[in-house]
């Protein structure tokens, strides 16, 4: 029998919306919300969601499995080594308010884009659908109007 690596890891852009992280990781399974703290969500001067190491900061994100093919095909969208870099941090899985399980976990970061900047509107498309996902697997309202409403601002038909 083999037994094929599963690896956890926290989608915090794009990847928040399922629909998107179905096609770029088909063999994914969701687990929920989680947050890491000590970090913030930025839209960095490449026009993506980034994290910065920011003390008092939380970030928030939707968690997987995912298999060692889609981890693979993940390192390719994210552009890894030349545009995000791979680290490996220790997540909390549910909210602040009701922290669940800890886990390590699979989070792309841009060490070279730190600088806050406005996003494309086709990205910002993009999380705005992905918010709505998160609403589903209880995002706080709060972290959504503190945090990604800076940079995304939500769909014209809200």
């Amino acid at each position: 029998m083999m037994f094929h690596h599963r690896q956890v890891y926290m989608g915090y852009g794009s990847n928040l919306m399922r629909r998107q992280m179905n096609t770029h990781a088909p063999d994914n399974q969701f687990i929920g919300l989680a947050f890491i703290e000590g970090w913030k969500w930025i839209i960095s001067r490449r026009g993506y969601a980034n994290v910065i190491p920011s003390p008092g900061d939380v970030v928030y994100g939707l968690v997987y499995t995912v298999s060692s093919s889609d981890e693979a095909n993940l390192d390719a969208f994210e552009g890894v080594p030349n545009m995000y870099s791979k680290f490996y941090l220790n997540i909390t899985m549910g909210t602040q308010e009701k922290p669940g399980t800890r886990h390590r976990s699979l989070l792309y970061i841009d060490v070279n884009s730190k600088v806050p900047a406005p996003a494309p509107q086709e990205y910002i498309d993009r999380i705005n659908e992905g918010i709505e996902d998160c609403r589903k697997a209880g995002m706080p309202e709060s972290y959504i109007e503190e945090y990604l409403r800076v940079f995304i601002p939500p769909p014209a038909d809200a």
